[in-house]
């Protein structure tokens, strides 16, 4: 991890509180999961996260400081007060709802599996067949993650390795220590867009998270369960930005498509 990061979560662990009334929002993120979240070697935090952050803080009239926080910590530091909350791609989850509050959901992309060109899994066409195709198989996902969580459950079967990154996951498949890899669309095609990833092809079969409560309710904002009056402000606020276009710009700009959620 980088310097800049260290330093920064080793100062936010001696026990700092919320930033947020001081007229600063603090966010943590994961950093290295294009492109929701992707740091740079000095720190900055740039991607869909970082996007909606900004405009969040813009609506708030809020200064953005963004933590980088590996994406299985990032709950346990949010109720440690290491940052006031948390964007980073998080699905809203009955799970994660009894650890933290959530602000409405804001976006969702379909979940899909990649496999190497020519393989029994490339071709399959109907949900109910692959996840059957899956029992035996060795299949990567990012630890944490609703992915992992609905392959528990659908796929008991399944030999599942779990990677504290995308990019872990991304080098194990192009060397064939595992059969695939089961993770949202956009970071899918991050990987076929690079050379490890040629020989590869997504498979035909969205996986909506209406299929099955494990995928969650869409993408929201992670908070604090006692800081009510935070998540009623950023409730707002996302509204107001699903509203006027600037979620599903964001969403253009990095994903080719408008993934906002409208506003229940």
């Amino acid at each position: 991890m980088k310097l800049k990061v260290l330093s920064l979560l080793a100062f936010l662990a001696a026990g700092v509180s919320s930033s947020f009334a001081a007229g600063e929002l603090s966010i943590g993120t994961e950093g290295a999961y294009p492109p929701w979240s992707m740091a740079d070697a000095a720190g900055n935090v740039t991607g869909f996260d970082a996007d909606v952050g900004a405009a969040l803080c813009a609506k708030l009239d809020r200064k953005c400081r963004f933590v980088v926080q590996a994406f299985d910590g990032l709950i346990p530091a949010l109720k440690a007060k290491r940052f006031d909350v948390i964007i980073s791609g998080m699905s809203i989850t009955e799970e994660r709802k009894k650890e933290i509050n959530f602000s409405i959901g804001y976006a969702e992309l379909a979940n899909m599996f990649v496999a190497p060109k020519g393989s029994d899994l490339a071709g399959i066409k109907d949900i109910d067949t692959l996840l059957k195709s899956l029992d035996g198989k060795k299949v990567g996902v990012q630890a944490g993650t609703t992915h992992a969580h609905f392959l528990e459950k659908r796929v008991p079967g399944a030999d599942l390795k779990t990677y504290d990154t995308l990019d872990q996951m991304q080098i194990d498949l192009a060397t064939g220590r595992i059969d695939t890899a089961f993770a949202d669309l956009s970071a899918l095609q991050d990987f076929l867009a690079k050379p490890d990833g040629q020989n590869f092809q997504l498979v035909d079969v969205k996986i909506q998270s209406t299929y099955d409560s494990s995928l969650g309710e869409g993408i929201g904002v992670g908070i604090a369960q006692d800081n009510t009056a935070l998540k009623a402000e950023i409730d707002k606020a996302l509204c107001e930005l699903v509203a006027d276009g600037s979620i599903g710009k964001a969403s253009e700009k990095w994903f080719k498509t408008d993934i906002s959620l409208p506003c229940k």
